[in-house]
């Protein structure tokens, strides 16, 4: 057994952070570290500090006017200390005012994580926007970039090499000792320390290494090496200079022998057999051999296992796995330090092969039938029939979605009665996890008299039942008068106590119960749900007024600026396109809001695989005729705060329900459900107090006490002091040319 020694680590200096943006990196340098509204930025982080000798290099980044890249930056460096300096001023070109930050980034494990650098400057701050601080560069790669939304191209990558070893061609001197207690023979009682030496006096020392036995491998040595395995030992050991300059191989032999002991009993011992089982027992692909040994007198010194019945003894250093098909038997004993050895036991077991993986989707299909007028339009209702067939695991669920709302359980034939143009998207999936590709089915509904569509009191196919903001968990059916059980409960009346509503949804309920819809216990989590929705009491009276309604009268009342533009789509949408112009925003100018609920529902329609970039703006002010924002469109950006919509699992850090720039969440929540699928979206703010809700589900809550924003320099302005407005406007971004998104049904209620 070989025990590497345990040393306690020097205590490293951590520093201090100073203020919300500049964090004191040295005895004499600091750099800024802070959140810019909308831009990447992380919470200031201790870096760590380097040896108080000056720096060997400076390497200096500058910034002006443009957005797309750094004036000058180095390409290369080399390990050791350095000196970073970090300039966005005057002096450097920057005449507009324009924030930058120099920004390493730590996530991406193609380069170098430990220099955590998040530099923000421009010309009206304390520092005249000219940083520096005190660095230990490694070897590799470190990528930096602008962590300013807009900035993306301002990026590029830092290479560090090994510092040169000069004319030095001579190898470290190297040595090693051996000590411990030792009997008459000379042989060490119990354990052996081995301690290696390396000295270097030109380049210095780099590494230095050790092995076990004639053919064992190297290993870093960090600390003197036990061994208290009985029997003999040679230890190999070398080191290499900062030139590249490697000591000839050196090693010390010697043998330990057990403390002297009456132990005669050998070791107890047992093994396991571990692995994925088919129904028979047998093991798929692998089977692992775990064995295990103790002894209470002198100690296992040694574990052995042999594969078969007459298969030669090895050593056991870690679990075996067994990959061959077929039937087999491992045996195994352990001797202790004072020579005894257990018998011999063993474990037998069946390797088979795997069965043959489904990686097939269901094969599906559509039929709609009803009666057809001259024109093929279907009179008063159409019925929708799915079929799915899958040989191999079988058909597992079959999903659809009317006119790109969310996919819902089929269970049968679906009957479609709104007058219009519809869309049924349809998939199934089998039992191992395939998905088929999503097909479409396209019909229209005419009116002509015999059975009426369903008199809902309002469309709501969401997966699962709402009531309010609180979501049950309880599939939101189809119940028999063709509404779903949201529309039932929710029929947009505005009730004047919550008793009153309480007692309508208990009406409701009953019914669903009677005719099977619901079951008890769904009954009960509803009905709860309705307590704590809070629909009914004071302040939950009020209804919300559409800013939206997919009409093109209801878009008149909205302006847009910037690039981009929103145009109507067939289905009663405002969906989002970018050209050159870049980006924009759709904002309604005929209110501004204090407290508020704002709802909304958004779609990912963005092309190919991707997903698209978006987001809801709120609190800003008029962007016409600021004197400090020469661009409308940055108006939001700079003096409201942007409710992220991205659904992308890699890239930008700020998913859905982030507060961009100064609340960060992920993928988390409510989840994300599949692009081309409507979410509703609700935006509450109190206050400095923002609670965002995905599908009914609250995904972030962020309080506004102190955050950065784009301009700290500009006296006056009512953002500078982190709360941002009291009371704005709300808008719609514009992204980019690929970040498609379409809108609808968007509605405010002031609290």
């Amino acid at each position: 057994m070989i025990r590497p020694r345990r040393t306690r680590p020097a205590p490293r200096l951590w520093t201090a952070l100073l203020g919300a943006l500049v964090l004191l990196l040295g005895p004499t340098s600091t750099a800024a570290y802070g959140q810019a509204g909308g831009a990447h930025a992380d919470d200031a982080r201790s870096v760590r500090t380097v040896d108080s000798r000056a720096a060997a290099q400076v390497l200096t980044w500058t910034a002006g006017n443009a957005i797309d890249r750094y004036l000058a930056f180095p390409a290369t460096a080399v390990a050791g200390p350095a000196t970073i300096v970090f300039e966005n001023s005057a002096a450097t070109g920057n005449t507009l005012g324009m924030p930058h930050t120099l920004t390493f980034e730590v996530s991406d494990p193609a380069h170098n994580s430990d220099v955590q650098l998040n530099i923000l400057a421009n010309p009206g701050d304390d520092n005249g926007g000219k940083y520096t601080v005190e660095v230990d560069l490694t070897p590799g790669t470190y990528r930096y970039h602008c962590a300013i939304p807009g900035h993306g191209q301002m990026s590029g990558v830092l290479t560090v090499t090994e510092p040169d070893g000069g004319d030095d061609t001579t190898a470290p001197g190297t040595g090693a000792e051996v000590t411990g207690q030792r009997d008459a023979d000379g042989a060490y009682i119990g354990s052996a320390t081995v301690t290696v030496t390396a000295s270097d006096s030109g380049s210095g020392v780099a590494t230095t290494e050790y092995a076990l036995g004639a053919d064992g491998p190297w290993q870093p040595y960090t600390a003197p090496v036990v061994i208290d395995r009985v029997g003999g030992h040679t230890v190999r050991y070398r080191a290499t200079d900062r030139a590249g300059n490697t000591a000839p191989e050196k090693s010390v032999s010697f043998t330990v022998v057990a403390p002297p002991t009456d132990d005669t009993a050998p070791p107890e011992t047992s093994a396991t057999v571990s692995g994925e089982r088919d129904s028979g027992g047998g093991y798929l692909s692998t089977a692992t051999v775990t064995v295990t040994a103790s002894d209470t007198g002198s100690g296992v010194n040694t574990i052995e296992y042999a594969l078969g019945a007459a298969g030669a003894w090895q050593p056991y250093t870690g679990p075996v796995m067994v990959h061959t098909l077929g039937a087999h038997t491992v045996r195994y004993r352990a001797a202790d330090r004072a020579g005894n050895v257990s018998a011999v036991k063993s474990v037998s077991f069946t390797v088979v092969a795997p069965p043959v993986v489904d990686t097939t989707p269901p094969v599906t299909g559509a039929t709609v039938t009803g009666d057809k007028n001259s024109n093929g339009a279907f009179l008063t209702s159409a019925r929708v029939t799915l079929t799915a067939t899958d040989p191999q695991s079988g058909v597992d669920r079959i999903e659809y979605s009317l006119d790109g709302g969310p996919y819902l359980a089929y269970t049968a034939p679906v009957v479609v009665d709104r007058v219009g143009h519809h869309t049924l998207s349809y998939r199934a999936t089998d039992r191992a996890g395939n998905t088929a590709q999503a097909k479409e089915v396209s019909f229209t509904i005419a009116r002509s008299g015999g059975v009426p569509a369903p008199n809902c009191p309002e469309f709501d196919e969401r997966l699962t039942v709402i009531v309010g903001t609180v979501d049950t968990g309880v599939p939101n059916r189809v119940t028999r008068n063709r509404c779903t059980i949201n529309e039932l409960i929710e029929d947009e009346k505005e009730w004047t106590s919550q008793a009153l509503f309480l007692k309508h949804v208990d009406s409701v309920l009953d019914t669903l119960r009677y005719d099977n819809v619901i079951d008890d216990r769904e009954f009960g989590l509803i009905l709860r749900a309705a307590e704590r929705s809070r629909i009914g009491t004071p302040g939950q009276t009020e209804g919300y007024r559409d800013l939206f309604d997919g009409t093109a009268e209801s878009l008149d009342r909205w302006e847009h600026v910037g690039g981009g533009r929103f145009e109507l789509s067939g289905d009663g949408a405002l969906t989002s396109s970018a050209t050159v112009d870049g980006m924009g925003m759709l904002w309604f100018p005929q209110r501004a809001y204090g407290d508020f609920s704002l709802r909304l529902q958004f779609r990912d329609d963005a092309p190919g695989a991707g997903n698209a970039n978006g987001g809801v703006f709120v609190r800003f002010p008029n962007v016409h005729g600021n004197p400090l924002e020469p661009r409308p469109e940055w108006v939001a950006i700079n003096y409201g705060h942007e409710i992220q919509i991205l659904d992308r699992p890699d890239g930008d850090l700020y998913k859905t329900g982030s507060v961009y720039g100064f609340d960060r969440v992920g993928l988390g929540g409510a989840g994300v459900t599949p692009k081309g699928s409507w979410n509703d979206y609700e935006i509450r703010v109190e206050g400095q107090h923002y609670s965002v809700l995905r599908n009914g589900v609250l995904i972030n809550e962020f309080d506004n006490v102190g955050g950065q924003t784009f301009h700290p320099a500009r006296a006056g302005d009512p953002g500078t002091d982190g709360r941002r407005y009291a009371r704005g406007y709300v808008g719609l971004q514009v992204h980019g040319a690929t970040d498609v998104i379409s809108y609808r049904d968007i509605r405010v209620k002031e609290l």
